[in-house]
């Protein structure tokens, strides 16, 4: 048997942490095993559904190195195909056609909650002669279709992360709608119905989603069954929380994988972090691993039942693993279009080689991309603005004298590495300092500052645009 998964996301709304944490899921079973990875668009609801989400959706699970083996399917694209079935279960009689109207539902709720029980449906309309078709349709009424399911059945099946699960016909509300009300033909069909038929024409395997959806798997399998097909088996993998143990919500700041992306989020890192979210792998020190590393290990006995928290810091930490071991070319790119969209400035002066010694000098210092924004400032403007520190070493005995011979030095040499070491000898000697003052006043006036990225790099850099000797001057001028 070929392993054949698949995610569904609904394009009602951008590509969610945990949507994407389930494709993970089924991207890393599907190549475990060497099978399918397939991508289908739930977009049966027209009124919410929108091309923009559908892009991001794409956009996102590229971006994460989520490459799907068929599709995208989208269901909106196949409504011919659910009519059928739904014709299908009317045909072997295990469909019908209601026409209870909103305001008898409503009053059937009404009652049930004045009796203190729960909502369902009572299945009035089940067994329906054809006079009483013909009387309702007199009336102008329309219909949906219901799917019968018996009060005395039990659904039971082995989930592969919960074991044995098993639910009542009795506790799932009465007989399910599965197509909406229309006033002539089939309505649209509706999700728990679309799914199955798709599964079924996809030929999946395993269905492989959220601890939310267990509801809905008592339900399908009666409709696997009704349609005549083998049942897939199930996974269920734990809810994402949040470190307080409650379902994740946009008040805990987790967002869509595009925000992530353009919080500074490497996908690397992010990809690394979601498949730990609720599975361990067999060596657990071990935390850094690439997708295809992750998925010669994945299996559903290391998936955990209870909730997964969620932890920024863990995100962080892993986050900045991969930044500090990436290729500075590969680190540039990513990080350029931070810097773009901060309004940075790339002249003739600045380079690729140059920006890539920038990137070299920060790397390490970088949690998130976005990090390289307000570390790389000083390099991108004209003048600094001193801290409080900075000035105070400015203002020190000796530190003007200092920068003012630092400047005469430099107007003698080219600056490298080697000869900014020895202006600084040159300066210590020359003006019988120790060399804490000379550095110390050197990167207040280079960066405004008295702490930062190495000081003989960043003054490299700046002299390669011709900054130094204007912020030496500035430092001179503000000591004064």
């Amino acid at each position: 048997m070929t392993v054949r998964v698949r995610i569904a996301p609904s394009p009602t709304g951008n590509l969610h942490i945990g949507t994407a944490r389930t494709a993970v899921f089924n991207w890393l079973f599907a190549r475990h095993h060497g099978g399918k990875f397939i991508l289908r668009i739930e977009d049966t609801d027209l009124e919410r559904s929108r091309p923009e989400y559908t892009e991001n959706i794409l956009t996102g699970l590229r971006w994460l190195g989520l490459n799907w083996d068929e599709g995208p399917f989208f269901q909106s694209q196949r409504l011919d195909l659910y009519k059928q079935a739904v014709e299908k279960l009317l045909e072997q009689g295990l469909a019908y056609r209601c026409y209870t109207t909103s305001e008898e539902l409503e009053a059937l709720r009404e009652a049930q909650k004045a009796r203190g029980e729960a909502p369902r449906y009572d299945n009035r309309h089940r067994n329906l002669t054809p006079e009483q078709e013909a009387a309702y349709k007199a009336e102008g009424r329309s219909f949906v279709i219901r799917f019968k399911i018996a009060d005395e059945r039990e659904i039971v099946w082995n989930d592969l992360i919960r074991g044995t699960m098993s639910w009542r016909g009795s506790d799932l509300g009465g007989d399910m709608v599965i197509a909406r009300a229309s006033e002539v033909g089939i309505g649209q069909p509706l999700y728990n119905f679309v799914v199955v038929v798709d599964d079924i024409d996809m030929q999946i395997t395993h269905i492989i989603r959220g601890e939310d959806h267990i509801a809905n798997t008592a339900k399908q399998i009666l409709l696997y069954e009704a349609l005549g097909a083998k049942i897939p088996e199930f996974a269920h993998s734990p809810l994402i929380l949040n470190m307080e143990g409650r379902k994740l919500s946009k008040r805990d700041g987790v967002t869509s994988i595009s925000d992530f992306k353009q919080m500074g989020f490497t996908p690397e890192g992010l990809v690394n972090y979601m498949t730990l979210l609720g599975w361990s792998p067999p060596d657990s020190t071990q935390e850094i691993f690439t997708l295809e590393a992750a998925a010669k290990e994945f299996n559903f006995e290391r998936v955990n039942k209870a909730g997964a928290k969620f932890d920024w810091a863990k995100l962080d930490w892993l986050n900045s693993q991969y930044i500090h071991n990436m290729p500075i070319d590969k680190l540039t790119d990513l990080v350029i279009p931070y810097w773009q969209e901060a309004g940075y400035q790339f002249d003739k002066g600045r380079e690729r080689p140059w920006l890539e010694q920038l990137v070299t000098l920060i790397s390490q210092s970088l949690t998130r991309l976005t990090d390289a924004v307000a570390i790389s400032q000083l390099f991108f403007s004209d003048t600094v603005e001193f801290s409080d520190e900075a000035n105070q070493q400015l203002k020190q005995e000796g530190s003007a004298a200092v920068l003012k011979e630092m400047i005469a030095a430099l107007e003698n040499q080219p600056l490298s590495e080697a000869t900014a070491q020895d202006i600084i000898k040159q300066v210590v000697k020359a003006q019988n300092v120790k060399k804490g003052l000379v550095m110390r006043s050197l990167r207040a006036a280079l960066t405004g500052d008295v702490h930062g990225p190495d000081l003989i790099q960043s003054w490299l850099l700046l002299n390669q645009i011709g900054l130094d000797k204007l912020r030496l001057n500035a430092a001179i001028a503000s000591a004064n």
